[in-house]
Protein backbone atom coordinates (compact mmCIF):
# COMPACT_ATOMS: atom_id res chain seq x y z
CA UNK A 1 0.00 0.00 0.00
CA UNK A 2 0.92 3.67 -0.32
CA UNK A 3 3.44 4.62 2.34
CA UNK A 4 3.66 8.42 2.01
CA UNK A 5 0.32 9.52 3.43
CA UNK A 6 -1.28 6.15 4.20
CA UNK A 7 -4.87 7.09 3.27
CA UNK A 8 -5.69 3.46 2.39
CA UNK A 9 -3.63 1.70 5.07
CA UNK A 10 -4.84 -0.77 7.65
CA UNK A 11 -8.14 -0.81 9.49
CA UNK A 12 -8.39 3.00 9.42
CA UNK A 13 -8.10 2.88 5.63
CA UNK A 14 -11.24 0.77 5.31
CA UNK A 15 -13.45 3.84 5.24
CA UNK A 16 -11.77 5.54 2.25
CA UNK A 17 -11.24 2.16 0.56
CA UNK A 18 -14.94 1.46 0.77
CA UNK A 19 -15.77 4.83 -0.77
CA UNK A 20 -13.29 4.39 -3.62
CA UNK A 21 -14.63 0.88 -4.29
CA UNK A 22 -17.96 2.52 -5.07
CA UNK A 23 -16.23 4.22 -8.03
CA UNK A 24 -14.73 1.00 -9.39
CA UNK A 25 -11.31 1.01 -7.70
CA UNK A 26 -9.97 -2.22 -6.23
CA UNK A 27 -7.23 -3.75 -4.08
CA UNK A 28 -4.49 -3.30 -6.68
CA UNK A 29 -5.24 0.45 -6.89
CA UNK A 30 -4.86 0.86 -3.14
CA UNK A 31 -1.24 -0.27 -3.39
CA UNK A 32 -0.38 2.61 -5.73
CA UNK A 33 0.50 6.27 -5.02
CA UNK A 34 -2.67 8.38 -5.00
CA UNK A 35 -2.23 11.20 -7.55
CA UNK A 36 -4.66 14.11 -7.69
CA UNK A 37 -5.27 15.60 -11.15
CA UNK A 38 -6.40 19.22 -10.76
CA UNK A 39 -8.07 20.09 -14.06
CA UNK A 40 -9.40 23.51 -15.02
CA UNK A 41 -11.30 22.12 -18.04
CA UNK A 42 -14.54 23.85 -18.98
CA UNK A 43 -16.61 24.75 -21.99
CA UNK A 44 -16.65 28.49 -21.26
CA UNK A 45 -13.36 29.52 -22.90
CA UNK A 46 -10.86 28.17 -25.46
CA UNK A 47 -7.95 28.19 -23.04
CA UNK A 48 -9.43 25.24 -21.19
CA UNK A 49 -11.65 23.68 -23.80
CA UNK A 50 -9.09 21.00 -24.69
CA UNK A 51 -7.95 20.10 -21.18
CA UNK A 52 -10.40 17.19 -20.81
CA UNK A 53 -8.38 15.21 -23.35
CA UNK A 54 -5.07 16.34 -21.85
CA UNK A 55 -6.18 15.02 -18.46
CA UNK A 56 -6.92 11.61 -19.97
CA UNK A 57 -3.38 11.46 -21.34
CA UNK A 58 -1.98 12.51 -17.97
CA UNK A 59 -3.93 9.73 -16.27
CA UNK A 60 -2.57 7.23 -18.82
CA UNK A 61 0.95 8.28 -17.83
CA UNK A 62 0.20 8.00 -14.11
CA UNK A 63 -1.13 4.47 -14.61
CA UNK A 64 1.86 3.54 -16.79
CA UNK A 65 4.13 4.48 -13.88
CA UNK A 66 2.09 2.55 -11.34
CA UNK A 67 0.06 5.40 -9.83
CA UNK A 68 -3.64 5.79 -9.09
CA UNK A 69 -4.98 9.00 -10.73
CA UNK A 70 -8.15 10.74 -9.55
CA UNK A 71 -9.37 13.92 -11.26
CA UNK A 72 -11.11 16.98 -9.87
CA UNK A 73 -11.91 20.44 -11.23
CA UNK A 74 -11.23 24.06 -10.39
CA UNK A 75 -12.85 27.26 -11.63
CA UNK A 76 -11.25 28.73 -14.72
CA UNK A 77 -12.53 32.09 -16.02
CA UNK A 78 -11.24 33.95 -19.06
CA UNK A 79 -10.02 37.54 -18.83
CA UNK A 80 -11.16 38.24 -22.38
CA UNK A 81 -14.73 37.11 -21.77
CA UNK A 82 -14.87 38.89 -18.40
CA UNK A 83 -13.92 42.32 -19.79
CA UNK A 84 -15.86 45.11 -18.15
CA UNK A 85 -17.98 44.31 -15.08
CA UNK A 86 -16.98 40.66 -15.06
CA UNK A 87 -13.34 41.64 -14.61
CA UNK A 88 -13.99 42.37 -10.92
CA UNK A 89 -14.06 38.60 -10.40
CA UNK A 90 -10.93 37.62 -12.31
CA UNK A 91 -8.04 38.32 -9.95
CA UNK A 92 -10.02 37.02 -6.94
CA UNK A 93 -10.40 33.68 -8.74
CA UNK A 94 -6.65 33.20 -8.47
CA UNK A 95 -6.92 32.94 -4.70
CA UNK A 96 -10.06 30.80 -5.00
CA UNK A 97 -8.23 28.37 -7.31
CA UNK A 98 -5.28 28.18 -4.92
CA UNK A 99 -7.64 27.53 -2.03
CA UNK A 100 -9.66 24.88 -3.90
CA UNK A 101 -6.57 22.86 -4.85
CA UNK A 102 -5.15 23.21 -1.34
CA UNK A 103 -8.44 22.05 0.18
CA UNK A 104 -8.81 19.07 -2.14
CA UNK A 105 -5.20 17.99 -1.65
CA UNK A 106 -5.44 18.27 2.10
CA UNK A 107 -8.84 16.64 2.49
CA UNK A 108 -8.05 13.72 0.19
CA UNK A 109 -4.45 13.24 1.28
CA UNK A 110 -3.05 13.00 -2.24
CA UNK A 111 0.56 11.89 -2.49
CA UNK A 112 1.25 13.85 -5.65
CA UNK A 113 -0.43 16.40 -7.92
CA UNK A 114 -0.63 17.13 -11.62
CA UNK A 115 -2.27 20.47 -12.35
CA UNK A 116 -3.64 21.42 -15.77
CA UNK A 117 -4.20 25.10 -16.52
CA UNK A 118 -3.80 27.56 -19.35
CA UNK A 119 -5.13 31.06 -18.74
CA UNK A 120 -4.09 34.12 -16.85
CA UNK A 121 -5.09 33.49 -13.21
CA UNK A 122 -5.29 29.71 -13.32
CA UNK A 123 -1.56 29.00 -13.61
CA UNK A 124 -0.56 31.40 -10.79
CA UNK A 125 -3.38 30.05 -8.61
CA UNK A 126 -2.08 26.53 -9.14
CA UNK A 127 1.48 27.64 -8.43
CA UNK A 128 0.29 29.18 -5.16
CA UNK A 129 -1.41 25.90 -4.27
CA UNK A 130 1.75 23.95 -5.15
CA UNK A 131 3.73 26.12 -2.74
CA UNK A 132 1.17 25.70 0.04
CA UNK A 133 0.65 21.92 -0.07
CA UNK A 134 4.29 21.13 -0.97
CA UNK A 135 3.62 17.76 -2.59
CA UNK A 136 5.43 16.20 -5.54
CA UNK A 137 3.88 18.32 -8.30
CA UNK A 138 4.00 18.68 -12.08
CA UNK A 139 2.09 21.38 -13.95
CA UNK A 140 0.86 20.87 -17.50
CA UNK A 141 0.13 24.16 -19.24
CA UNK A 142 -2.30 24.05 -22.14
CA UNK A 143 -0.12 25.74 -24.75
CA UNK A 144 -0.78 28.65 -27.14
CA UNK A 145 -3.51 28.61 -29.78
CA UNK A 146 -2.57 28.90 -33.43
CA UNK A 147 -2.51 32.42 -34.88
CA UNK A 148 -4.17 33.39 -38.17
CA UNK A 149 -3.30 35.63 -41.11
CA UNK A 150 -5.22 38.65 -42.39
CA UNK A 151 -4.00 40.73 -45.32
CA UNK A 152 -0.45 39.54 -44.76
CA UNK A 153 -0.48 40.23 -41.01
CA UNK A 154 -0.54 37.80 -38.12
CA UNK A 155 -3.80 38.11 -36.20
CA UNK A 156 -4.33 37.28 -32.51
CA UNK A 157 -6.93 38.36 -29.95
CA UNK A 158 -5.13 41.59 -29.01
CA UNK A 159 -5.75 42.76 -32.59
CA UNK A 160 -9.49 42.75 -31.87
CA UNK A 161 -8.99 45.20 -28.99
CA UNK A 162 -6.98 47.56 -31.15
CA UNK A 163 -9.40 47.10 -34.05
CA UNK A 164 -12.17 48.52 -31.85
CA UNK A 165 -10.26 51.78 -31.63
CA UNK A 166 -9.38 51.73 -35.35
CA UNK A 167 -13.02 51.11 -36.28
CA UNK A 168 -14.25 53.86 -33.94
CA UNK A 169 -11.71 56.26 -35.46
CA UNK A 170 -12.87 55.36 -38.98
CA UNK A 171 -9.59 53.73 -39.96
CA UNK A 172 -11.14 50.37 -40.93
CA UNK A 173 -14.51 49.26 -42.27
CA UNK A 174 -17.13 47.23 -40.43
CA UNK A 175 -16.38 44.33 -42.79
CA UNK A 176 -12.67 44.40 -41.91
CA UNK A 177 -13.50 44.65 -38.23
CA UNK A 178 -15.64 41.52 -38.50
CA UNK A 179 -12.95 39.66 -40.45
CA UNK A 180 -10.45 40.35 -37.65
CA UNK A 181 -12.99 39.26 -35.03
CA UNK A 182 -13.60 35.94 -36.81
CA UNK A 183 -9.91 35.14 -37.33
CA UNK A 184 -8.44 36.23 -33.98
CA UNK A 185 -8.76 32.95 -32.07
CA UNK A 186 -7.55 29.94 -34.02
CA UNK A 187 -8.79 27.12 -31.81
CA UNK A 188 -8.11 25.94 -28.26
CA UNK A 189 -5.25 27.20 -26.12
CA UNK A 190 -3.94 30.46 -24.72
CA UNK A 191 -4.13 33.58 -26.88
CA UNK A 192 -0.91 33.45 -28.90
CA UNK A 193 0.58 36.80 -27.85
CA UNK A 194 2.88 37.15 -24.82
CA UNK A 195 0.03 37.93 -22.45
CA UNK A 196 -0.27 36.80 -18.88
CA UNK A 197 -1.24 33.23 -19.78
CA UNK A 198 1.85 32.56 -21.88
CA UNK A 199 4.07 34.63 -19.58
CA UNK A 200 3.08 32.50 -16.60
CA UNK A 201 3.51 29.30 -18.61
CA UNK A 202 7.07 30.38 -19.48
CA UNK A 203 7.67 31.33 -15.85
CA UNK A 204 6.40 27.94 -14.66
CA UNK A 205 8.76 26.09 -16.98
CA UNK A 206 11.64 28.27 -15.75
CA UNK A 207 10.72 27.44 -12.16
CA UNK A 208 11.24 23.79 -13.10
CA UNK A 209 7.62 22.77 -12.47
CA UNK A 210 6.78 21.63 -16.01
CA UNK A 211 8.62 19.33 -18.34
CA UNK A 212 10.92 21.19 -20.76
CA UNK A 213 9.13 22.53 -23.83
CA UNK A 214 5.66 22.44 -22.28
CA UNK A 215 5.13 26.22 -22.06
CA UNK A 216 5.30 27.00 -25.77
CA UNK A 217 4.20 23.73 -27.41
CA UNK A 218 1.02 24.63 -29.33
CA UNK A 219 -2.22 23.43 -27.79
CA UNK A 220 -3.10 21.28 -30.80
CA UNK A 221 0.40 19.89 -31.46
CA UNK A 222 0.48 16.07 -31.67
CA UNK A 223 3.37 16.01 -29.18
CA UNK A 224 0.94 17.25 -26.51
CA UNK A 225 -0.22 13.67 -25.93
CA UNK A 226 3.20 12.39 -24.99
CA UNK A 227 4.00 15.58 -23.04
CA UNK A 228 0.96 14.82 -20.88
CA UNK A 229 1.72 11.11 -20.50
CA UNK A 230 5.33 11.91 -19.58
CA UNK A 231 4.10 14.42 -16.97
CA UNK A 232 1.89 11.72 -15.45
CA UNK A 233 4.77 9.26 -15.31
CA UNK A 234 7.09 11.85 -13.85
CA UNK A 235 4.87 12.82 -10.92
CA UNK A 236 4.88 9.19 -9.78
CA UNK A 237 8.68 9.21 -9.99
CA UNK A 238 8.76 12.39 -7.89
CA UNK A 239 6.54 10.73 -5.26
CA UNK A 240 8.91 7.80 -5.03
CA UNK A 241 11.92 10.12 -4.83
CA UNK A 242 10.23 12.41 -2.27
CA UNK A 243 10.86 15.53 -4.39
CA UNK A 244 8.29 18.22 -3.60
CA UNK A 245 7.28 21.55 -5.11
CA UNK A 246 9.16 23.72 -2.65
CA UNK A 247 12.41 22.10 -3.71
CA UNK A 248 11.80 23.93 -7.01
CA UNK A 249 10.23 27.05 -5.53
CA UNK A 250 13.32 28.67 -4.07
CA UNK A 251 14.79 32.14 -4.16
CA UNK A 252 17.21 31.25 -7.03
CA UNK A 253 14.38 29.76 -9.09
CA UNK A 254 12.19 32.84 -8.52
CA UNK A 255 15.00 35.13 -9.65
CA UNK A 256 15.46 32.95 -12.73
CA UNK A 257 11.74 33.21 -13.45
CA UNK A 258 11.73 36.99 -13.09
CA UNK A 259 14.68 37.29 -15.47
CA UNK A 260 13.00 35.14 -18.13
CA UNK A 261 9.82 37.21 -17.83
CA UNK A 262 11.82 40.42 -18.23
CA UNK A 263 13.90 39.08 -21.13
CA UNK A 264 10.77 38.08 -23.07
CA UNK A 265 8.87 41.32 -22.49
CA UNK A 266 6.36 39.38 -20.39
CA UNK A 267 3.19 40.61 -18.77
CA UNK A 268 3.25 43.16 -15.96
CA UNK A 269 0.83 40.83 -14.18
CA UNK A 270 3.83 38.65 -13.36
CA UNK A 271 4.76 41.40 -10.88
CA UNK A 272 1.52 40.47 -9.05
CA UNK A 273 1.63 36.70 -9.44
CA UNK A 274 5.22 35.81 -8.67
CA UNK A 275 5.22 37.77 -5.38
CA UNK A 276 1.99 35.91 -4.50
CA UNK A 277 3.62 32.55 -5.26
CA UNK A 278 6.67 33.55 -3.24
CA UNK A 279 4.43 34.53 -0.32
CA UNK A 280 2.85 31.06 -0.36
CA UNK A 281 6.34 29.54 -0.28
CA UNK A 282 7.29 31.70 2.75
CA UNK A 283 9.57 33.86 0.61
CA UNK A 284 9.41 37.59 -0.17
CA UNK A 285 9.59 38.85 -3.74
CA UNK A 286 8.64 42.46 -4.46
CA UNK A 287 8.27 44.74 -7.49
CA UNK A 288 11.59 46.27 -6.43
CA UNK A 289 13.20 42.91 -7.21
CA UNK A 290 11.67 43.07 -10.70
CA UNK A 291 13.16 46.51 -11.24
CA UNK A 292 16.56 45.53 -9.82
CA UNK A 293 16.77 42.56 -12.16
CA UNK A 294 15.31 44.48 -15.11
CA UNK A 295 18.22 46.94 -15.05
CA UNK A 296 20.68 44.08 -15.63
CA UNK A 297 18.62 41.71 -17.81
CA UNK A 298 18.54 42.54 -21.53
CA UNK A 299 15.39 42.20 -23.62
CA UNK A 300 16.05 39.34 -26.05
CA UNK A 301 12.60 38.83 -27.60
CA UNK A 302 9.37 40.72 -28.30
CA UNK A 303 6.00 39.34 -29.35
CA UNK A 304 2.56 40.45 -30.42
CA UNK A 305 1.40 43.18 -30.20
CA UNK A 306 4.88 44.78 -30.15
CA UNK A 307 6.05 42.67 -33.14
CA UNK A 308 4.45 40.15 -35.51
CA UNK A 309 5.95 37.18 -33.66
CA UNK A 310 3.78 34.92 -31.50
CA UNK A 311 4.52 32.34 -28.83
CA UNK A 312 4.19 29.68 -31.53
CA UNK A 313 7.18 31.33 -33.23
CA UNK A 314 9.03 31.10 -29.91
CA UNK A 315 8.31 27.37 -29.86
CA UNK A 316 9.72 26.96 -33.36
CA UNK A 317 12.82 28.86 -32.21
CA UNK A 318 13.47 26.41 -29.36
CA UNK A 319 11.05 27.56 -26.67
CA UNK A 320 12.09 28.21 -23.09
CA UNK A 321 15.10 25.85 -23.21
CA UNK A 322 16.65 28.12 -25.86
CA UNK A 323 15.80 31.20 -23.80
CA UNK A 324 17.54 29.57 -20.84
CA UNK A 325 20.54 28.89 -23.05
CA UNK A 326 20.82 32.57 -24.02
CA UNK A 327 20.36 33.78 -20.45
CA UNK A 328 22.57 31.08 -18.91
CA UNK A 329 25.31 33.55 -17.78
CA UNK A 330 22.64 35.42 -15.76
CA UNK A 331 20.80 32.42 -14.29
CA UNK A 332 21.40 29.99 -11.44
CA UNK A 333 21.85 26.82 -13.45
CA UNK A 334 21.74 24.56 -10.40
CA UNK A 335 17.97 25.01 -9.96
CA UNK A 336 16.31 21.58 -10.36
CA UNK A 337 13.46 20.67 -12.70
CA UNK A 338 10.76 18.04 -12.43
CA UNK A 339 12.31 16.13 -15.35
CA UNK A 340 15.38 15.32 -13.23
CA UNK A 341 17.80 17.71 -14.91
CA UNK A 342 18.91 21.09 -13.66
CA UNK A 343 17.98 24.29 -15.49
CA UNK A 344 21.61 24.54 -16.56
CA UNK A 345 21.55 21.05 -18.06
CA UNK A 346 18.32 21.80 -19.93
CA UNK A 347 19.91 24.98 -21.31
CA UNK A 348 23.04 23.12 -22.41
CA UNK A 349 20.94 20.63 -24.40
CA UNK A 350 18.78 23.33 -26.06
CA UNK A 351 18.80 24.65 -29.63
CA UNK A 352 20.95 27.65 -30.41
CA UNK A 353 19.06 30.94 -30.72
CA UNK A 354 18.10 32.02 -34.22
CA UNK A 355 19.00 35.67 -33.66
CA UNK A 356 15.62 36.67 -35.06
CA UNK A 357 12.84 35.53 -32.71
CA UNK A 358 15.32 35.02 -29.87
CA UNK A 359 18.30 37.37 -29.89
CA UNK A 360 21.77 36.78 -28.53
CA UNK A 361 22.72 38.18 -25.16
CA UNK A 362 25.35 40.44 -26.73
CA UNK A 363 22.90 41.73 -29.37
CA UNK A 364 19.66 42.31 -27.45
CA UNK A 365 16.65 44.31 -28.51
CA UNK A 366 17.16 46.57 -25.49
CA UNK A 367 19.70 46.72 -22.66
CA UNK A 368 17.01 46.45 -19.97
CA UNK A 369 14.14 44.05 -19.37
CA UNK A 370 10.54 44.67 -20.31
CA UNK A 371 9.20 45.87 -16.94
CA UNK A 372 10.10 48.98 -14.95
CA UNK A 373 8.92 50.00 -11.49
CA UNK A 374 8.28 53.71 -10.94
CA UNK A 375 8.08 55.55 -7.62
CA UNK A 376 7.39 59.12 -6.63
CA UNK A 377 4.79 61.40 -5.09
CA UNK A 378 1.99 59.63 -6.99
CA UNK A 379 3.22 56.10 -6.20
CA UNK A 380 5.18 56.01 -2.93
CA UNK A 381 5.31 52.20 -2.92
CA UNK A 382 5.60 51.80 -6.64
CA UNK A 383 3.84 51.42 -9.96
CA UNK A 384 4.53 49.07 -12.85
CA UNK A 385 4.93 49.73 -16.57
CA UNK A 386 5.86 47.55 -19.54
CA UNK A 387 8.64 49.82 -20.73
CA UNK A 388 9.45 47.62 -23.72
CA UNK A 389 6.03 48.51 -25.19
CA UNK A 390 6.25 52.30 -24.71
CA UNK A 391 6.90 54.59 -27.68
CA UNK A 392 10.26 56.38 -27.24
CA UNK A 393 8.49 59.75 -27.32
CA UNK A 394 6.48 58.79 -24.23
CA UNK A 395 9.25 57.46 -22.01
CA UNK A 396 9.27 60.94 -20.50
CA UNK A 397 6.02 62.88 -20.49
CA UNK A 398 4.27 65.69 -18.62
CA UNK A 399 0.58 66.20 -19.18
CA UNK A 400 -2.68 67.31 -17.56
CA UNK A 401 -4.66 64.77 -15.59
CA UNK A 402 -8.04 63.65 -16.84
CA UNK A 403 -9.59 61.97 -13.81
CA UNK A 404 -11.95 58.98 -13.99
CA UNK A 405 -13.40 57.05 -11.07
CA UNK A 406 -13.63 53.72 -12.92
CA UNK A 407 -12.77 51.87 -16.11
CA UNK A 408 -16.36 52.36 -17.26
CA UNK A 409 -15.97 56.14 -17.19
CA UNK A 410 -12.78 56.14 -19.26
CA UNK A 411 -14.29 53.74 -21.82
CA UNK A 412 -17.28 56.04 -22.29
CA UNK A 413 -14.93 59.00 -22.72
CA UNK A 414 -12.92 57.17 -25.37
CA UNK A 415 -16.03 56.07 -27.23
CA UNK A 416 -17.11 59.71 -27.41
CA UNK A 417 -13.55 60.67 -28.45
CA UNK A 418 -13.30 63.06 -25.53
CA UNK A 419 -9.50 62.74 -25.17
CA UNK A 420 -6.76 65.13 -26.27
CA UNK A 421 -3.17 64.40 -27.27
CA UNK A 422 -0.88 64.92 -24.27
CA UNK A 423 -3.52 63.95 -21.69
CA UNK A 424 -2.75 61.64 -18.79
CA UNK A 425 -5.82 59.52 -18.05
CA UNK A 426 -5.98 58.81 -14.32
CA UNK A 427 -8.27 55.87 -13.53
CA UNK A 428 -8.65 55.23 -9.82
CA UNK A 429 -10.68 53.04 -7.47
CA UNK A 430 -9.72 49.99 -9.54
CA UNK A 431 -7.23 48.59 -7.02
CA UNK A 432 -7.42 45.18 -5.30
CA UNK A 433 -9.65 46.42 -2.45
CA UNK A 434 -11.30 49.42 -4.06
CA UNK A 435 -12.44 47.87 -7.32
CA UNK A 436 -12.68 45.37 -5.90
CA UNK A 437 -10.60 42.90 -7.84
CA UNK A 438 -8.08 45.15 -9.61
CA UNK A 439 -9.69 45.14 -13.03
CA UNK A 440 -7.63 44.87 -16.20
CA UNK A 441 -7.87 48.03 -18.31
CA UNK A 442 -6.57 46.43 -21.48
CA UNK A 443 -9.48 47.46 -23.70
CA UNK A 444 -9.17 51.23 -23.04
CA UNK A 445 -5.41 50.90 -23.50
CA UNK A 446 -5.84 49.08 -26.82
CA UNK A 447 -8.47 51.56 -27.95
CA UNK A 448 -5.95 54.37 -27.46
CA UNK A 449 -3.52 52.58 -29.77
CA UNK A 450 -6.24 51.89 -32.31
CA UNK A 451 -7.27 55.56 -32.24
CA UNK A 452 -3.69 56.61 -32.98
CA UNK A 453 -3.11 58.02 -29.49
CA UNK A 454 -0.71 55.39 -28.13
CA UNK A 455 2.25 57.72 -28.69
CA UNK A 456 0.69 60.79 -27.09
CA UNK A 457 -1.74 59.81 -24.29
CA UNK A 458 -0.73 58.05 -21.07
CA UNK A 459 -2.81 56.03 -18.61
CA UNK A 460 -2.16 55.79 -14.87
CA UNK A 461 -4.22 53.51 -12.63
CA UNK A 462 -4.30 51.50 -9.43
CA UNK A 463 -5.80 48.76 -11.58
CA UNK A 464 -3.78 46.61 -13.93
CA UNK A 465 -3.27 45.82 -17.63
CA UNK A 466 -2.98 42.87 -19.96
CA UNK A 467 0.30 41.39 -21.08
CA UNK A 468 -0.76 42.53 -24.54
CA UNK A 469 -0.93 46.18 -23.52
CA UNK A 470 1.33 48.63 -25.29
CA UNK A 471 1.83 52.32 -24.84
CA UNK A 472 2.55 54.42 -21.71
CA UNK A 473 0.17 52.47 -19.48
CA UNK A 474 1.20 52.56 -15.82
CA UNK A 475 -0.62 50.28 -13.38
CA UNK A 476 -0.46 48.80 -9.89
CA UNK A 477 -0.15 52.30 -8.37
CA UNK A 478 0.39 51.67 -4.65
CA UNK A 479 -1.08 52.62 -2.23
CA UNK A 480 -4.35 52.45 -4.15
CA UNK A 481 -6.82 55.34 -4.06
CA UNK A 482 -9.35 53.43 -1.95
CA UNK A 483 -6.70 53.00 0.77
CA UNK A 484 -5.90 56.71 0.77
CA UNK A 485 -3.03 56.70 -1.69
CA UNK A 486 -2.01 59.96 -3.45
CA UNK A 487 -3.94 58.91 -6.56
CA UNK A 488 -7.07 59.87 -4.59
CA UNK A 489 -5.79 63.45 -4.33
CA UNK A 490 -5.39 64.09 -8.06
CA UNK A 491 -7.78 66.62 -9.58
CA UNK A 492 -8.66 67.46 -13.16
CA UNK A 493 -5.81 69.40 -14.79
CA UNK A 494 -3.07 68.57 -12.26
CA UNK A 495 0.19 67.98 -14.07
CA UNK A 496 1.42 64.38 -14.02
CA UNK A 497 5.07 63.66 -14.81
CA UNK A 498 6.22 60.28 -16.08
CA UNK A 499 9.94 59.58 -16.29
CA UNK A 500 10.49 55.90 -17.04
CA UNK A 501 14.29 56.01 -17.51
CA UNK A 502 14.63 57.57 -14.04
CA UNK A 503 11.82 55.45 -12.61
CA UNK A 504 9.65 58.39 -11.48
CA UNK A 505 5.90 58.97 -11.32
CA UNK A 506 4.95 62.32 -9.79
CA UNK A 507 2.14 64.80 -9.55
CA UNK A 508 3.22 68.46 -9.64
CA UNK A 509 1.77 69.34 -6.25
CA UNK A 510 3.40 70.29 -2.96
CA UNK A 511 3.38 67.49 -0.39
CA UNK A 512 1.19 69.58 1.92
CA UNK A 513 -1.43 70.01 -0.82
CA UNK A 514 -1.57 66.25 -1.31
CA UNK A 515 -1.92 65.72 2.44
CA UNK A 516 -4.65 68.39 2.74
CA UNK A 517 -6.65 66.95 -0.16
CA UNK A 518 -6.44 63.44 1.25
CA UNK A 519 -7.42 64.64 4.73
CA UNK A 520 -10.48 66.44 3.40
CA UNK A 521 -11.66 63.73 1.02
CA UNK A 522 -14.75 61.74 1.80
CA UNK A 523 -13.86 58.09 2.16
CA UNK A 524 -15.41 56.07 -0.61
CA UNK A 525 -18.00 53.51 0.41
CA UNK A 526 -17.23 49.86 -0.44
CA UNK A 527 -18.29 49.07 -3.99
CA UNK A 528 -19.60 45.63 -2.95
CA UNK A 529 -21.03 44.68 0.44
CA UNK A 530 -22.05 41.04 -0.01
CA UNK A 531 -20.67 37.83 -1.48
CA UNK A 532 -17.15 36.73 -2.28
CA UNK A 533 -16.05 40.11 -3.65
CA UNK A 534 -16.94 41.81 -0.37
CA UNK A 535 -14.85 39.25 1.52
CA UNK A 536 -12.03 39.71 -0.97
CA UNK A 537 -12.12 43.48 -0.57
CA UNK A 538 -11.82 43.18 3.22
CA UNK A 539 -8.98 40.63 3.19
CA UNK A 540 -6.86 41.38 0.12
CA UNK A 541 -3.39 42.83 0.54
CA UNK A 542 -1.79 45.59 -1.58
CA UNK A 543 -0.62 45.15 -5.16
CA UNK A 544 3.05 45.54 -4.27
CA UNK A 545 2.75 42.41 -2.13
CA UNK A 546 0.97 40.36 -4.77
CA UNK A 547 -2.65 41.26 -3.86
CA UNK A 548 -2.96 38.06 -1.83
CA UNK A 549 -5.95 37.41 0.41
CA UNK A 550 -4.43 37.54 3.87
Amino acid sequence: MSKVRGVFEGVAGAYPRSLYRAMGFGDADFERPLIGIANSWSEVNPGHYHLRQLAEWVKEGVRQAGGMPVEFNTVAPCDGIAQGRGMHYILPTRDAIAASVELMAGANRFEGLVMLGTCDKIIPGMLMAAARVDLPTVLVTGGPMMPAQHEGRTIVLSDVKEARGRYKAGHISQETFREIECLACGGPGACAFMGTANTMACVTETLGLTLPGCATLPAIHPDRAEMCRASGRQVVALVREGQTARQMLTWPSLENAVRVCLALGGSTNAALHLPAVAHCADLELTPDDFDRLSRVTPLIAKFKPATQYTVVDLDHAGGIPTVLKVLAPLLDGTVPSVDGRSIGQIAADALEPDGDVVHMLDAPLAPEGGIAVLKGSLAPRGAVVKQSAVHPDMLCHVGPARVFESEDEVRDSLMSRNVQRGDVLVIRNEGPAGGPGMRELSIPAAMLVGMGLGDSVAMVTDGRYSGATRGPCIGHVTPEAYAGGPLAAVQEGDLIEIDIPNRRLDVHLPDETIRDRLASRRRREPAVTTGFLATYSRLVGPADRGAVMM
